[in-house]
């Protein structure tokens, strides 16, 4: 295997050392984040998508031919939508497209979120340019994404017959059940990145719509914000009964601590990790229906269903009231996640994929 990626950052090279440890040759091509910016302002007219936009770079496309002309290979892995432009036209070498989400899909979402005027019209345009932009899934032998209802998106809207499903997975050396005291009701955790728009609206939306509703009848039970990276909206929110810690070193442990974990997340695409982490730990999960979607279960098989402000804050008032309902909901998730979400069986469906377009 061969890695040509991007580095944004002075710390992201100091990588390369243990990367080589995995692959033949690793290639970076370094990419400032204020290089980045500077070529969104100078395309703003561009009919690309910003995002994409980001990721241009002269100096990738030169090292992707270089690369592809030096070396005889199998297959290509390409990773996001964003990556997508470098090897659209490689017509001669089989090549995968593997996209987190339906980015299309996202962007239709985030229209609930009340914005000013100028966030509207950036977001329609943006949308607009990735309506048009993510045809270029049809270029390739296969396209993956992790989700069902992104999968069956996606073919309605580009009519794109080259569409596969491949599930996200949980490292079950990592996330595993472990001695979890079901008897504790007073902690509710979120996890992930606090400076993801998705993440972002859905702690703001828990605390002041959600939270206030749980504190009626459980007043001592806290929440715990845990991601690295919060902004200032998410510290701010920061309170006695509202925790926000920043990163964590051990995920798994910070779950085995919670009661109940949540995902009130009102926009968003994909399978969400957070879910699955969860899950596997036989931790109960309430979740909207961004982060039930794609699990293929049925609502308490792990993670309960709950589509707006009351039945949420029920559902999780119901779990903090009931030890026994809180257990037998968590370890239905353990066995949902072993037979379907272990990746191991989800390497050998890629693989299967490879050796199909090969």
């Amino acid at each position: 295997m061969h890695l040509l990626t991007f580095a944004q950052s002075k710390q992201d090279l100091q990588y390369k050392a243990e990367l080589e440890k995995i692959f033949k040759q690793v290639h970076f091509i370094y990419l400032p984040k204020w290089m980045s910016a500077l070529k969104c302002l100078a395309a703003l007219w561009s009919l690309w998508p910003l995002q994409v936009l980001y990721f241009r770079s002269a100096a990738m496309r030169r090292k992707v031919k270089e690369v592809v002309s030096d070396n005889k290979f199998d297959a290509v892995h390409v990773q996001h939508l964003r990556m997508s432009p470098y090897l659209a036209h490689y017509k001669e070498i089989p090549r995968i497209l593997d996209l987190p989400d339906a980015f299309s899909l996202y962007w239709q979402r985030r229209k609930i979120i009340k914005r000013n005027i100028f966030s509207k019209f950036f977001q329609a345009i943006e949308q607009s340019r990735l309506l048009r932009f993510e045809k270029i899934i049809k270029e390739y032998n296969l396209s993956l994404v992790c989700s069902p209802e992104d999968l069956d998106y996606l073919r309605a809207l580009h009519k794109a017959d080259n569409l596969r499903l491949l599930p996200n997975g949980v490292d079950l050396s990592v996330f595993y059940p472990r001695a979890h005291d079901y008897t504790h009701n007073n902690t509710i955790l979120f996890t992930g990145n606090m400076d993801y728009a998705p993440n972002i609206d859905a702690v703001i939306y828990f605390t002041r719509e959600i939270f206030p509703l749980i504190l009626k009848t459980h007043p001592e039970v806290k929440f715990i914000i845990a991601g690295q990276r919060p902004v200032a909206k998410v510290k701010e929110l920061a309170s006695q009964n509202i925790i926000v810690k920043g990163f964590i070193q051990d995920l798994a442990a910070e779950y085995n601590a919670a009661s109940v974990v949540v995902a009130p997340l009102r926009f968003g695409a994909g399978t969400q990790n957070k879910v699955l982490e969860a899950m596997a730990m036989g931790m109960p999960v309430v979740t909207s229906n961004v982060g039930f979607k794609g699990l293929n279960i049925e609502t308490g098989q792990g993670a309960i269903l709950s589509t707006d402000t009351s039945s949420f804050a029920n559902s999780v008032i119901e779990l903090l009231s009931d030890v026994s309902f809180r257990q037998s909901v968590g370890q239905k998730g353990i066995a949902v996640i072993q037979q379907q979400f272990n990746w191991d069986n989800i390497a050998m469906q890629l693989e299967n994929y490879f050796a199909g377009i090969i």
